[in-house]
């Protein structure tokens, strides 16, 4: 049976949009900037409910029954498409029932689409990756032969607090307050080095 600070927390995800656990306000990542982004594309960024709990166990992480508590940190994750922001969506890291409804969550999982990646852990001291949460999204895993964007690594370079990353994007550690940039095709300019992260995040 779920505890109540996550039935709570589940609520608050799946039925009332724009709302958080952490108690901070919501925010909206920008929505692409140009109406010329095809209904199919952005449907291959959408997540999958239905196999939230496959995805979390092949990120290697467990499904929990709470939000943990002995670690607790965010970071911030913005992808680009040819400089054109991908909505990071609500409800990564979380498993749902037959009925739809959100039943377990991970370590690693947002609440809504501002691109805010939490980390709430019931053990200190793990490392936490951007490979984890493209895993439980279901993206550049590839399993998709299309060639697009989402379908793989391919042509992605990572960047932090405005550092370009030389190792694999999958390698990236997430850290307290980091603004992760994941591009494709053309690189932004500028790079964004850093989030306004709402105030008890």
């Amino acid at each position: 049976m779920l505890n109540k600070r996550l039935a709570v927390a589940l609520t608050v995800s799946g039925l009332l949009a724009g709302a958080t656990a952490c108690g901070a306000p919501a925010q909206t990542a920008p929505a692409s900037a140009t109406p010329s982004a095809t209904t199919a594309a952005a449907a291959a960024w959408e997540l999958d409910p239905a196999a939230g709990a496959q995805r979390i166990k092949a990120a290697g992480l467990d499904i929990l029954t709470a939000e943990g508590t002995a670690e607790h940190y965010h970071a911030h994750l913005d992808v680009l498409v040819d400089g054109k922001a991908v909505t990071v969506p609500a409800e990564i890291g979380f498993s749902f029932g037959a009925d739809g409804q959100p039943n377990g969550i991970s370590a690693l999982h947002t609440h809504d689409t501002s691109g805010v990646i939490h980390i709430e852990a019931p053990a200190a001291g793990l490392k936490y990756t951007l490979g984890q949460v493209l895993s439980e999204w279901g993206v550049l895993d590839g399993k998709d032969a299309t060639g697009a964007p989402h379908s793989g690594t391919g042509g992605w370079t990572a960047y932090v607090n405005g550092a370009k990353q030389n190792a694999p994007i999958s390698g990236v550690v997430l850290q307290a307050h980091d603004e992760v940039v994941l591009s494709y095709g053309a690189a932004p300019s500028p790079v964004p080095s850093s989030y306004a992260f709402p105030a008890g995040l």
